[in-house]
């Protein structure tokens, strides 16, 4: 299998060979050895068993093309997984809570590549939905809670809820969490992806949040799983919510991740009861 060790060598030069010399020696082939520069500004984005791959196009002219390459460590020896003709790559054999490292050559029309990017993104892909829907707990306490883990609705009163939604009595609508929890309303996004990762502090000590349209939280489940949830509408009854879940343990990456980070976060935690 086509791997490669990440180290810088320094670029070589063009050679000039001289062929078919005449009298006059005015024939000369140039033979381009030369590599692109190794691609810059690689960032990940995290999507369910999958993560997608960006960085900054190249600009020799005779660019060709990209190879990407993974690892499970940095420092690693990294292993050929795919090309591009464009500067984006999805990798679709990326597993959810399973840590990887990309680095990114570029290779020209005469085939020379680059070294890898010093630039490594790691990512951890999560699993996420579109459009759940919650009842008010006090109107079907058996639609109105959420549990990440197992992607599931269920009633908003067992071990395993990480989310509920209520309408107080003065109508206002709340995203609860239990006491051994947390919640925090990021405020308003126009994407779920705007929230690349949980915060450390913030959280909200009274273990609610108002219910806002457009507005995406972020979620300490009990077991140390980090999630998001973005809310899409809120009716007389109910929540709607798109979402996105951590499943490795202790990591608070939900969206992109990038390089120059060599070591993994710790991922501890017990689920309650």
């Amino acid at each position: 299998m086509k791997h490669r060790s990440l180290f810088i060598l320094f670029p070589l030069f063009i050679i000039l060979l001289l062929t078919g010399c005449h009298d006059d020696c005015e024939d000369i082939v140039y033979i381009d050895d030369v590599p692109p520069l190794p691609p810059v500004g690689i960032l990940s984005v995290s999507l369910d068993n999958a993560v997608e791959l960006q960085w900054y196009e190249n600009q020799e002219p005779d660019l060709a093309g990209y190879n990407v390459y993974v690892s499970d460590r940095y420092n690693g020896t990294y292993e050929f997984i795919g090309t591009s003709r464009t500067a984006t790559f999805l990798d679709r054999g990326a597993t959810n809570g399973v840590t990887n490292y990309y680095a990114v050559t570029a290779y020209d029309v005469n085939g020379n590549e680059s070294d890898l990017s010093r630039d490594v993104a790691y990512d951890t892909p999560r699993p996420e939905g579109r459009g759940v829907a919650l009842s008010d707990r006090f109107l079907n306490p058996g639609r109105s809670g959420y549990d990440f883990s197992e992607y599931a609705v269920l009633h908003f009163d067992t071990d395993f809820t990480d989310l509920f939604f209520e309408i107080t009595d003065t109508g206002i609508p709340l995203l609860v969490v239990w006491d051994d929890s947390e919640i925090q309303d990021m405020g308003y996004t126009s994407s779920i992806d705007e929230i690349s990762s949980a915060p450390a502090d913030g959280w909200n000590p009274t273990g609610d949040a108002m219910a806002v349209r457009g507005h995406t939280f972020v979620i300490r489940t009990f077991d140390n799983h980090y999630a998001k949830v973005r809310v899409i509408d809120v009716t007389a009854g109910g929540v709607v919510f798109d979402w996105a879940y951590q499943v490795a343990q202790g990591n608070p990456e939900l969206v992109a991740g990038r390089g120059n980070t060599l070591s993994k976060r710790s991922r501890t935690g017990a689920r309650r009861h």
